[in-house]
């Protein structure tokens, strides 16, 4: 336990920098981008230069952009994100709206990504250079190099137009007035087409380095002893290989958080999921940049949350992470 917090002390100091990078560098980014929320407004509904002059005032956009960004950050230190003009509601409000939704997503997919790909891994690597060996890697690299949005609409044609198995967008029936269990079922079969084409990318991926270091373990000698003692393949593969090869791959998991966030925001545009790859879409559409700049920090609030989840998962396997965090 003290050694789990003192790194997590650490990381939490951290990422304290990280965050204030993240919001500095997109507010300047998002200032460099030519227009603002009002010529998105104007450019949809029409008005004359009064109207205009009027929106820049009351919206604080006739400040210069460094007033406007020590105004943020003094809000941001209240846990303040500020208020949205495309929905005339606090930026906190609409964001923990959406947030259930792409956390599910997102969580839905790394189970099946993590849990399915270690575990073809894991068959691939039990015995390096056989047909299935060969079959799954052959397999995981054609998946791997198959773009998240062409997959979404080939389930979508598949399962949802053709075989009419699961619906084709939205989070769930509008209006169905299901509770309970009926309510989850009817999530699921919202989710299962996302969820798997979100999902099988990551899938070959973790299923790739589950079999690279299955496939190095296997060279170690801790692994020679075991199969001189007379162990059988299945316990050393379980016990002493899958396990050390597991390390680099609760890895990957934290690495790939933000990947997992950024392929969300395209599986949710295919299949129209209420979530913040949608909500940021609608954002960059209206050019409203205080929204824009809650939903990217919220996500790096996450990744920063799954990487420290991870490290701390990481020590727990291998205890010299958190006794050279604690030696330091």
């Amino acid at each position: 336990m003290r050694r789990a917090f003192i790194l997590l002390r650490r990381r939490l100091i951290g990422s304290i920098p990280v965050l204030l990078i993240v919001v500095v560098g997109t507010f300047l980014l998002l200032e460099a981008a030519p227009g603002d929320a009002v010529d998105a407004y104007i450019g949809t509904t029409g008005g004359d230069a009064g109207l205009i002059e009027s929106l820049r005032q009351s919206w604080g956009l006739d400040q210069s952009a460094g007033t406007r960004l020590a105004a943020y950050l003094w809000s941001l230190a209240h846990l303040d994100l500020g208020y949205s003009v495309t929905f005339s509601r606090p930026i906190r409000d609409v964001i923990f709206e959406r947030l259930p939704n792409t956390l599910l997503l997102m969580g839905s997919a790394t189970a099946l990504s993590f849990g399915l790909g270690s575990t073809l891994g894991i068959v691939a690597g039990a015995r390096p250079g056989s047909f299935r060996d060969r079959f799954l890697s052959i397999g995981s690299l054609a998946l791997y190099a198959v773009p998240g949005f062409w997959l979404g609409l080939v389930l979508t044609v598949i399962f949802s137009v053709q075989l009419r198995w699961f619906p084709s967008s939205g989070i769930e029936t509008i209006a169905s007035g299901k509770t309970g269990f009926a309510r989850t079922l009817d999530i699921a079969q919202h989710l299962a087409l996302p969820v798997a084409a979100l999902g099988v990318i990551y899938l070959a991926l973790y299923l790739r380095i589950m079999r690279a270091g299955m496939a190095e373990v296997w060279r170690m000698d801790f692994v020679l002893a075991a199969r001189a003692k007379g162990l059988s393949r299945r316990r050393i593969v379980i016990r002493h290989v899958a396990r050390n090869a597991l390390l680099p791959l609760v890895t990957m998991l934290g690495l790939q958080s933000a990947a997992m966030l950024g392929g969300s925001v395209v599986i949710e545009s295919v299949f129209s999921v209420p979530g913040l790859g949608r909500l940021a879409q609608e954002a960059v559409s209206s050019r409203d940049t205080p929204l824009l700049l809650g939903i990217i920090l919220v996500c790096a609030v996450l990744v920063i949350v799954i990487n420290l989840v991870v490290d701390i998962f990481y020590a727990v396997l291998d205890p010299r992470v958190g006794a050279s965090e604690e030696a330091a």
